[in-house]
């Protein structure tokens, strides 16, 4: 019976995937024909592929920039043999090949799967997680960021995250048009359209928003798949995660770094002053202990309203999800 229910939670979640991808491309199919019709205006078309190249450029450079701030290195097998060994054993679990092996000399506690054609894959984790986490945490959290590179969220990511970028650029370029135009008719006219592409470029980033968070949902379920006891070692390493963040030096130019590239952390960065805020509270004797006080919390109006506008699904409603794998 726990068996089937399991596989109707993962048939659901593939399923809640697949519709959110499908509004995202429907939609913006949709909308993109019906104005550029209204519109008329077929230059808006070199825009688009002007758009569409920045955004493939910027992902096949990903690799070299997410290097760059976050202190990339290659980590050499013969510096870490037991985190190789950790890796290559839940790869094979996993059925793809293993990823190059990184580390990033941050001191905040996280780890990020990406990558691009000219790299290959990549998983980092940061010194601050070696140094937080214990070696059955880290292991969850490496599960974690497998999943995302079996499941191509890199990939899924930089495709959908093209479309709210190409109508914002548009409806921004309608904009200015209007302010040329020597009709004021017209010009009125292409400065509406504008204004919808640009409102429709904020619903859509919604609606990736919500993707992001299911497809974390969904590597954590990978990571429960291919380590030993996965939910209770993922939980306490999120947990350790979101409470160990909020300690680490808080510049102006290092909160700026660390949240460059937040959705491809396994935690939002963002969101870990809050959540460690929640847990302060609480007297905690152990890791384990730490999880059930958040467990026996009720996400609040706020926290969900929060989490709408967040690439992290809410800490206490992913170890719920967790709980229930275990």
């Amino acid at each position: 019976m726990q068996l089937l229910e399991r596989i109707m939670n993962a048939w659901k979640l593939r399923l809640s995937m697949a519709g959110t991808l499908a509004i995202i491309f429907g939609l913006s199919t949709l909308v993109f024909t019906v104005i550029m019709s209204l519109a008329g205006v077929f230059d808006l078309l070199t825009l688009g592929i002007l758009v569409v190249s920045f955004n493939i450029l910027q992902w096949l450079i990903s690799p070299y920039l997410v290097g760059a701030i976050y202190k990339v290195r290659e980590l050499p097998e013969n510096e870490n043999p037991q985190l190789h060994q950790m890796v290559e054993n839940l790869s094979q679990k996993s059925k793809i090949s293993k990823p190059k092996l990184m580390l990033a000399q941050i001191p905040i506690p996280n780890a990020f799967a990406y990558g691009s054609p000219l790299t290959g894959n990549r998983v980092a984790v940061t010194e601050g997680l070696l140094k937080s986490l214990n070696e059955g945490e880290v292991e969850a959290v490496v599960g974690h960021e497998l999943g995302h590179l079996k499941h191509r969220d890199v990939q899924v990511m930089m495709v959908v995250s093209f479309l709210p970028a190409l109508f914002y650029y548009i409806g921004f370029s309608l904009m200015l048009s209007s302010m040329y135009r020597g009709r004021r008719d017209e010009g009125g006219g292409n400065a509406l359209i504008g204004i919808a592409f640009i409102a429709f470029s904020w619903v859509l980033n919604l609606f990736i928003l919500y993707l992001s968070r299911l497809r974390e949902y969904y590597a954590d379920r990978h990571s429960v798949s291919v380590v030993d006891n996965g939910a209770q070692k993922l939980s306490t390493g999120l947990a350790r995660i979101v409470h160990t963040t909020r300690r680490v030096g808080k510049g102006q130019k290092e909160k700026q770094n660390k949240s460059a590239f937040k959705a491809l952390f396994i935690a939002d960065p963002d969101r870990a002053s809050a959540d460690s805020a929640e847990l302060a509270a609480m007297e905690v004797q152990s890791d384990q202990k730490l999880v059930q006080e958040i467990l026996s919390k009720e996400p609040t109006f706020a926290d969900k309203l929060v989490e709408a506008f967040s690439t992290h699904p809410n800490i206490v409603k992913r170890l719920r999800a967790l709980r229930e794998l275990s």
